[in-house]
């Protein structure tokens, strides 16, 4: 089987291409999917340089990679509503760089949903969807979103927006166009940030979603007034300190039947055009290591996709 894989933590000169891995059998509950699209995520470089063994520990060789989409291509004993062929989006059990993957929270994927734009929805997705419900954000409120032009940042952006709450998103200067189009209010990164959110929401900021990291947690406080009050209604997705300023740090998926029926509803928003990915960059599965590295420096406008 075809797949990226590596054998010790490291950069990205770790990984590497192979055609030599067993092909994985399902087991009960789960299904085995051919492999059509592979969503690049932080984490995945994250996880190579065993930097999130607390939430992902790493048994070698591992394959990267969380979120795909594909065709069923055999069941699991026990397993019920799919059949063989069908096309589906998800989480994998295996890895996703590969050309098979096994998973057992997978939706169906809806007709006209191209393969890549389905691969990035699982992560982002289920990610914003999860954040937000831990703030409790409601219509009429306002949630400052550092980092709101990447792709966890612009689902939560639109997630918010659809729910009626006013969203001041972070970005650089050349995403704010984006940001508008979305329906935030844009605000640039740098010096400064919390006078000009203070700006762009007179009446004061509810809640803080940390897409981005880098820094931005003692602003959140500030922001918000200070104090344990205020530190409740701020996540971080990004900031390995959170901890030390009292602040939630969210890093894991949730109970899987909410999770499929959040992607669900999100692959439906994405057919239907009211749920929008940008993506970045297709590259084939043997250019895994250019792939993180995009991803890596930050500077991928949107999604960065992976084919086998």
């Amino acid at each position: 089987m075809e797949a990226t894989v590596y054998e010790e933590f490291g950069g990205p000169e770790v990984l590497r291409h192979t055609s030599g891995l067993a092909v994985p059998q399902p087991g009960p509950g789960e299904v085995r999917v051919k492999v059509a699209a592979v969503g690049v995520n932080p984490v995945d470089w994250k996880r190579r340089y065993g930097w999130v063994e607390e939430f992902y520990p790493t048994t070698f060789p591992a394959v990267p990679g969380l979120e795909f989409a594909g065709t069923v291509d055999q069941l699991g004993e026990g397993v019920t509503g799919l059949a063989v062929g069908d096309e589906v989006l998800g989480w994998t059990k295996t890895g996703a760089y590969a050309e098979y993957a096994i998973a057992d929270i997978v939706v169906p994927k809806p007709a006209g949903l191209p393969w890549g734009i389905a691969a990035s929805l699982p992560v982002a997705g289920e990610t914003a969807q999860r954040v937000l419900d831990l703030l409790g954000v409601r219509a009429g409120e306002t949630l400052f979103l550092h980092g709101a032009a990447g792709v966890v940042g612009s689902v939560g952006v639109q997630l918010a927006v659809a729910a009626g709450v006013t969203v001041i998103g972070s970005a650089s200067e050349s995403n704010h166009a984006y940001l508008r189009e979305l329906g935030a209010i844009p605000v640039a990164y740098g010096e400064g940030l919390a006078d000009r959110v203070r700006a762009a929401a007179p009446d004061g900021v509810h809640a803080v979603f940390d897409a981005a990291g880098h820094g931005v947690l003692p602003v959140a406080i500030e922001l918000l007034g200070g104090g344990d009050a205020a530190k409740k209604r701020i996540v971080t997705i990004a900031d390995v300190d959170a901890e030390k300023y009292g602040i939630t740090f969210s890093g894991v998926i949730g109970e899987a039947d909410a999770v499929r029926a959040g992607l669900t509803e999100h692959a439906r928003g994405a057919a239907a055009g009211t749920l929008k990915v940008r993506l970045a960059e297709t590259l084939p599965l043997k250019e895994a290591a250019r792939a993180q590295e995009l991803s890596e420096s930050g500077h991928a406008r949107g999604k960065l996709i992976l084919i086998p």
